[in-house]
């Protein structure tokens, strides 16, 4: 399979207080398209999760075409939790490859400032199973606190091992015009900081933040014709796994994150060690461990180690969220997987300025839903 991205977007992540999601969603669709040169696609793809719930407002497909001026294309929205955005990506690769669509415009937004951070906990709740945890009261923070729990016990080591990757985060989103928290932070401030679930603390999770990133995603036949920066989509792959964790053989084993990346990396003919660079799905430190260990980048209770002796840094062996993951650069959940891919496309078309990996010709992303019940993986390279 082979599709190519060009005109990449994103808006800085915040809080947009003077900003409606059709908003958001208008003005990354807009820059996206004027990045490509493109005025017209068949398709419009939008990614979102809390919309119906914190805005009431549904068919955001439709509006977004009629914001953007798109009268008659083919609109709809995709949905599957905090893999939304590659969920959208995913449909938009499987348009165009089937020959449905030359052109397909993925927007992914959300405006998470409309609800408080109670509420936002609690929607969170909404990619496991309300009729189990959700009826018990078990927010995902504490389910993840239980894994962080586990897996410090397995491989023997210190949570400060865990509580590193935020650092990277951090070091990276420091210099990320778009990234939400442009600063550093330290180890000694992450672990000081307080608890959300024993031994999770503040400076491990994300917040609540709005925003919007969006990709035009367009045929071999369409792209001989932009003249603009493109890279190619080479492999692509979903799976989905046991809904809670600890219903899993092994609730440290993602099983669907080890599945879909298979498949991406089988479609692309590459394997994991091919890999330049990888942005991840972290919106709790001990995401970050699991997923490269899920992924084949790390041996199992290896990756926290490897982290610490600067493997995953900017100038490591296997940089890891360039621009600061949804750590760094913010977790507006509909809009993250949709971020993700355009900061790995402006990385492969050497538009990633300060945050730019020398030498990168091949990027991995991964987006999750839940703690991992659902996953998406792409493989982007650079044309040659």
């Amino acid at each position: 399979m082979k599709a190519f991205l060009c005109g990449g977007a994103v808006l800085k992540v915040d809080e947009h207080w003077d900003k409606s999601l059709p908003n958001l969603l208008a003005e990354a669709g807009l820059k996206a398209l004027d990045s490509s040169g493109i005025s017209y696609v068949d398709h419009v793809y939008v990614a979102n999760v809390y919309g119906e719930v914190l805005q009431e407002q549904a068919n955001l497909g439709s509006l977004l075409a009629e914001e953007l001026g798109l009268r008659g294309v083919a609109a709809s929205r995709v949905e599957a939790g905090g893999a939304s955005g590659l969920a959208a990506v995913y449909a938009g690769c499987l348009a165009v490859s089937s020959g449905l669509a030359n052109a397909v415009l993925v927007v992914g937004a959300e405006k998470m400032s409309d609800g408080t951070v109670e509420e936002a906990v609690s929607l969170l709740t909404m990619e496991e199973r309300q009729d189990y945890v959700g009826y018990l009261g078990v927010s995902q923070l504490a389910e993840a606190a239980l894994l962080y729990k586990e897996y410090v016990k397995r491989y023997r080591i210190s949570n400060d091992d865990v509580a590193y990757f935020p650092v990277i985060s951090h070091e990276n989103s420091s210099t990320a015009p778009h990234a939400q928290y442009q600063f550093k932070i330290s180890l000694e401030t992450v672990i000081n900081s307080p608890y959300v679930a024993e031994p999770l603390h503040r400076l491990e999770t994300t917040s609540p933040s709005d925003g919007a990133a969006a990709i035009l995603i367009v045929s071999q036949e369409l792209a001989r014709r932009v003249k603009e920066p493109k890279c190619l989509l080479t492999g692509i792959g979903s799976a989905s796994d046991l809904m809670t964790a600890f219903d899993r053989e092994d609730p440290l084993e993602m099983r669907g994150l080890a599945d879909a990346g298979k498949r991406a990396l089988e479609m692309a003919g590459i394997k994991a060690s091919d890999v330049d660079f990888l942005e991840l799905h972290d919106p709790y430190s001990i995401l970050a461990p699991l997923s490269l260990e899920a992924l084949g980048i790390a041996e199992k209770g290896q990756a926290c180690l490897q982290a610490r002796k600067g493997r995953f840094s900017l100038s490591g062996e296997k940089p890891i969220n360039t621009f600061g993951g949804l750590k760094g650069r913010g977790y507006p959940v509909g809009a993250s997987g949709v971020y993700a891919v355009v900061e790995a496309f402006m990385q492969l078309t050497d538009n990633a300025s300060k945050n730019q990996v020398p030498g990168a010709d091949v990027g991995l992303v991964e987006s999750l839903s839940g703690l991992g019940s659902y996953a998406g993986v792409a493989v982007l390279e650079r044309m040659r």
